[in-house]
């Protein structure tokens, strides 16, 4: 019973309301690769794996490193971190953090082996900013960049390196596309952030939601799940063709109920769903979008 409850801690520090930011790209990324190029199962099922353990590490580091810089603190109003809660020690959430990238980089070898160069750096890049967001004098998540640095790598990188390494090409097309999953993963951090926005101002952790207040956290969250949920139609207008992907545009409907949450400024608590609703909203995009894309009319 002791090793089940150790399991259940263990499977909630990996965040996996998180997870869909990493694999939804991924499945992006095939999508579009699939009318171009016989796809590679074995690189495929290694780049899923991979973008997984990325943010699982990254989710475990920042677990790790909030608790250190004593960010997390009683008053936490989100999910249960481990250490700050004394159910993982600092040093066994160290280790796992280490071991869950030094899995990815071993991985990764399948990938570089495969797309070269340009995957080393990405890889490289991925887990450098994904320790570096909450580690170091100046963390990514403290100082206001935590937003850029998901669009980016959640989007055009996660969607264009998938197809890179089916195709061993790149195209514009890739590119737009990667918005979709970048803003998705956007409105996940600006929802975990309107939440925290008290915790964070007393932590000293200056959030764009912090620095520029509430509101402004309303309309990036607005303006990230609308513009995300309307990039199939601009592919479509530029391919001339795919029009089945414009299913995905009805993701917009299951932002209704966040929005109006958010807008509403209830107590915090109340916010947490809207993380679990927002990563639901990406993952369903993202599979509407590439059956969509696949069926090819």
């Amino acid at each position: 019973m002791a090793n089940l409850e150790k399991i259940k801690i263990w499977i909630a520090s990996i965040r996996p309301r998180t997870l869909p930011a990493a694999a939804a790209p991924v499945i992006i990324g095939l999508a579009l690769a699939f009318h171009e190029t016989k796809i590679h199962i074995f690189i495929a099922a290694i780049t899923v794996i991979t973008a997984l353990l990325i943010q699982i590490g990254t989710n475990l580091a920042n677990d790790y490193f909030d608790f250190v810089k004593g960010a997390d603190t009683e008053k936490r109003i989100g999910p249960t971190r481990s250490v700050q809660a004394g159910l993982v020690k600092k040093n066994e959430m160290l280790a796992a953090f280490l071991i869950t990238f030094a899995l990815a980089i071993i991985l990764g070898v399948f990938l570089i082996i495969r797309g070269g160069y340009p995957i080393l750096i990405i890889g490289f890049f991925a887990i450098i900013f994904g320790i570096l967001y909450t580690a170091g004098p100046a963390p990514i998540g403290y100082i206001g960049l935590g937003d850029i640095f998901v669009f980016i790598f959640f989007g055009f990188i996660a969607v264009a390196g998938t197809y890179y390494l089916q195709t061993l090409k790149i195209n514009y097309i890739a590119l737009i596309a990667g918005i979709a999953p970048g803003l998705f993963s956007t409105a996940i951090l600006t929802a975990n952030n309107i939440r925290d926005i008290k915790a964070d101002k007393e932590s000293g952790k200056k959030t764009l939601i912090v620095r520029f207040g509430y509101n402004f956290g309303i309309a990036e969250y607005i303006f990230c799940v609308t513009v995300a949920s309307l990039v199939p139609v601009i592919l479509v207008l530029i391919t001339k063709s795919h029009y089945f992907s414009l299913i995905a545009v009805l993701t917009i409907i299951m932002a209704v109920k966040p929005i109006k949450l958010i807008i509403s400024r209830p107590d915090p608590r109340l916010l947490i769903p809207v993380l679990g609703i927002t990563s639901q909203m990406l993952l369903g995009y993202s599979f509407l979008f590439s059956i969509g894309w696949i069926i090819k009319i």
